[in-house]
């Protein structure tokens, strides 16, 4: 038996070191190891969503792994992948070191520095144990092979009030309405308002988690205050200053074991960015940014997208920027956002809608909006767009519910579309076309979201959403774009009107303005050569443009106070000159006094 085995080492020597040594043991298939936590969970859920038979047999967790603790991960795996034994590589290898790895579901306890003898043991009891697991399994244990692992959405604002929070609710309650077990979290720290938009009141928070190495399931049960929606409610702290409590390490900790027990886990992490909310932010699968189409938000957004990129937390073409309050006169539209801070904007824009939200926010009853609110549906179909709503039986098509496998929506960071990564890697000598093929880069998949072609979700599904609780509310792609045509038609005809009076207006005045001015010039001219009718006539019909010389009526004459005179009329043409002409004319009069009469 091949004993196929997958390293998580951080530090590249010893991941050196770890690979010789596992090149020297007998009958195993060592892949490359990966060099964080994250990537480790994408490959493995990416193997998972093909078949229980491409998960590897043993995987050995070095103790200084990262970003999440070793313990934390080990937990994680084997909730997730019961049939995958693991090993804990680490330098203190005591008694309570020994107990805990046991009870975080650890197979083994390897001592640093490795020994051949000791990790060829620990290695095969791992094997063994996986082996018996995956015989009692049998056929049936593809189902079990994902586990629990929900879909992480971290939700934030580019400044305060653009709707962050109410974003956030809304999409926990689409997600919920949908059937999906929905765990929302504040991590607004300092100032988080979850509480109000549902009028919630309760004592714990997530700074009594803080400082809770080991989250239990009864732990967080206590923590979270489940809403008569049946969302589960994590809560800020009341106090703000505890808001420091909650840490990088114990905001990664709060989410993993949320993941372990909710399919979809939305975090509003406000607009000031902490080490938590950071922490959040870099291992979503998805990260919403929401903005307002205005100046000083879409620079705020943009010094949000580059501050995540200085820190390496995401980038900005990982990020999903979701424009609120959006109209279709505003001069910021969505592709000028997209272009100024680099990210991909969500097709769905929600609308201004402060009389209809104004009510629910201060009644503190968010879920009682009105279905026909424009804003709720907007954000129930943005939350179909980001595949946290299904139509019934998608499911069935959807790989792994978490990281990196073929979820709605492309949920896994391993395959967003970009070239493949260290994750994608490590699949070597595993069967990695069955894996690949169920993930995002499969063929017919979509690059832009990762949903693979056997999905039966993501953002095209929508055209084919029956009318569920919550499918009602999503909206059709290309919905908009039809309502502006039809707008634009119906409009068109009185804009030409409209545009055509003005332009007879412009040609009635510029008409009297000829007029004037040939029978000023026919009046100077006829007096200059002592009032000569020709030399006048002559003169005003060189004044006008040859369309209006056609019509033009001059009359030149001399008065009783010897003044000459000169009278042109001419007709206004219709819409085009020379074209036609209004019955009436236009007249224009001027006099001139006989010069040489006046012995000038």
């Amino acid at each position: 038996m091949t004993i196929r085995i997958l390293p998580a080492v951080g530090d590249a020597d010893a991941a050196r070191a770890l690979s010789g040594l596992l090149g020297q043991l007998p009958g195993v298939e060592p892949a490359p190891p990966v060099g964080d936590s994250t990537r480790l969970l994408d490959s493995l859920a990416a193997l998972a969503a093909a078949s229980l038979e491409d998960l590897p047999e043993v995987v050995l967790v070095h103790e200084r792994i990262g970003p999440a603790p070793a313990l934390e991960l080990i937990r994680e795996i084997a909730l997730r992948f019961p049939a995958v034994g693991v090993v804990l590589m680490t330098g203190d290898a005591g008694p309570a070191l020994y107990s805990a790895a046991m009870d975080s579901g650890a197979r083994g306890v390897a001592g640093l520095p490795l020994s051949y003898d000791e990790l060829a043991a620990r290695v095969q009891a791992a094997a063994q144990w996986a082996g018996g697991v995956r015989r009692h399994l049998g056929g049936g244990g593809d189902a079990l092979a994902t586990g629990p692992g929900g879909k992480l959405v971290a939700v934030a604002g580019a400044k305060g009030g653009v709707g962050t929070t109410v974003t956030a609710v809304q999409l926990a309650l689409a997600a919920q309405a949908a059937g999906r077990r929905v765990a929302l979290v504040d991590m607004d720290l300092q100032s988080g308002d979850i509480a109000s938009y549902l009028d919630v009141q309760f004592r714990r928070s997530i700074a009594d988690l803080a400082q809770i190495n080991d989250i239990t399931p009864r732990v967080l049960q206590e923590a979270v205050f489940t809403h008569q929606t049946g969302l589960g409610l994590l809560l800020a702290p009341g106090e703000g200053e505890r808001g420091e409590e909650v840490t990088d390490r114990a905001a990664r900790q709060v989410v993993s074991a949320l993941r372990s027990r909710f399919e979809v886990v939305i975090v509003d992490c406000g607009t000031q960015m902490t080490s938590a909310g950071a922490a959040t932010v870099e291992v979503a699968d998805l990260a919403l940014l929401v903005t307002t189409p205005d100046v000083v938000a879409v620079r705020a957004a943009k010094r949000m997208v580059r501050l995540w990129d200085r820190l390496q937390i995401r980038k900005a073409e990982d990020t999903i920027g979701v424009v609120n309050r959006h109209t279709r006169s505003a001069e910021i539209q969505p592709q000028l956002i997209e272009r100024a801070t680099g990210t991909r904007m969500a097709r769905t824009v929600v609308p201004a809608g402060y009389k209809e939200l104004q009510p629910a926010v201060d009644s503190g009853r968010m879920q009682d909006l009105d279905a026909k609110s424009a804003v709720k549906q907007a954000l129930w179909g943005l939350a179909g767009e980001l595949g946290l709503v299904e139509a019934p039986g998608a499911a069935e098509g959807r790989g792994g519910g978490g990281r990196g496998g073929a979820g709605a929506g492309g949920g896994g960071r391993a395959h967003r579309g970009g070239p493949p990564g260290p994750a994608d890697r490590t699949l070597t000598g595993m069967r990695r076309r069955r894996a690949i093929g169920a993930g995002g880069d499969a063929p017919g998949a979509d690059p832009a979201t990762g949903a693979g072609a056997g999905t039966g979700t993501g953002p095209d599904s929508l055209r084919e959403v029956p009318s569920t609780p919550s499918g009602r509310f999503l909206r059709k792609r290309g919905g908009d774009r039809g309502q502006v045509a039809v707008e634009f038609l119906g409009v068109l005809p009185l804009a030409l009107v409209v545009l055509a009076v003005i332009w007879q207006f412009v040609l009635l005045g510029y008409t009297y303005s000829l007029a004037g001015n040939s029978a000023d010039k026919a009046a100077r001219a006829g007096a200059a050569v002592g009032g000569d009718a020709a030399t006048c006539q002559a003169a005003a019909l060189d004044d006008l443009p040859s369309a209006w010389q056609e019509s033009a009526q001059i009359t030149c004459g001399q008065g009783a106070d010897g003044v000459w005179k000169a009278t042109v009329k001419v007709h206004v043409p219709v819409l085009f000159p020379g074209a036609a002409d209004f019955p009436w004319p236009v007249t224009g009069t001027a006099g001139a006094a006989d010069e040489q009469a006046e012995g000038v």
